[in-house]
């Protein structure tokens, strides 16, 4: 978007009216949504929570069930239409797959991936864990399809970077996962049209940081890397991830012009 200035100019003599075109300066996005992982859910974003509310954001955090991927992009549609204005949509891990697709909505004026799966259109999870194998084995089935972390690796795998009775309690409180949603097929991603930026967690487990790499760099996303940090990267590093989400929150809607 541009609109034209105007000043006075002088040739020969005789003050000219000129017009000058210059580029109109977006307004930064105020609205924020976040979005969990699988194996968690909302509460693990209270530390970024606090720190963009005191900057003057509005967040909304989006619990989701984790029954299905159908189910997941509903909950968080439903939260994102109670949205006033352009919304900057962030995503933890398999958050991220959710916000590729509901990125799509018009009030979406850009992405922001933590650690977190950004797909391209028939891709699944499943898949690009085989071609980037995660480090971690804790991964178990219940009878009725849904998968967990062994509590017992929990601490190691998803947190190490959390202090240790964080750790444990919440490995005791994970939100079991239906399995189905690690392998539905991705949609058109919204990475595609609109700006992205990613958190690349360089000690991950459950993702690997290579996988995370590929993601950001196919998608133009503008990039941080954390060293030493956990799939739990924001839980341990909020200010890091607060400052990220508020870097796309003051340039998105220019970068979409």
């Amino acid at each position: 978007m541009t609109f034209n200035v105007f000043r006075f100019v002088s040739a020969a003599g005789t003050l000219l009216l000129m017009a000058i075109t210059v580029p109109a300066i977006a307004a930064p996005a105020k609205n924020i949504v976040l979005v969990h992982g699988a194996f968690v859910n909302g509460s693990g974003w209270k530390p970024v929570f606090e720190i963009l509310v005191k900057h003057g954001y509005r967040v909304s955090i989006a619990e989701h069930p984790l029954t299905s991927f159908s189910d997941d992009v509903t909950a968080v549609k439903r939260v994102l239409a109670m949205q006033e204005g352009p919304t900057i949509i962030v995503g933890h891990s398999y958050g991220g797959a959710i916000i590729t697709e509901v990125g799509n909505d018009p009030k979406v004026v850009g992405m922001v991936y933590i650690a977190a799966h950004a797909l391209d259109e028939g891709e699944t999870e499943v898949g690009n864990g085989k071609k980037f194998p995660k480090a971690t084995k804790a991964v178990k089935r219940t009878t009725d399809d849904f998968l967990y972390l062994d509590p017992a690796f929990y601490a190691a795998d998803f947190a190490a970077d959390l202090p240790k009775e964080q750790a444990e309690f919440e490995a005791q409180a994970q939100e079991l996962t239906a399995a189905s949603v690690f392998g539905t097929p991705a949609g058109i991603p919204a990475w595609k049209s609109k700006p992205s930026w990613y958190m690349v967690a360089k000690a991950d487990r459950i993702i690997n940081p290579d996988l995370e790499r590929m993601y950001a760099k196919r998608a133009h996303s503008h990039t941080v890397e954390i060293a030493g940090a956990s799939h739990s990267v924001y839980e341990s590093h909020p200010k890091e991830a607060a400052a990220l989400i508020e870097q796309a929150a003051q340039h998105a809607q220019d970068r979409m012009q």
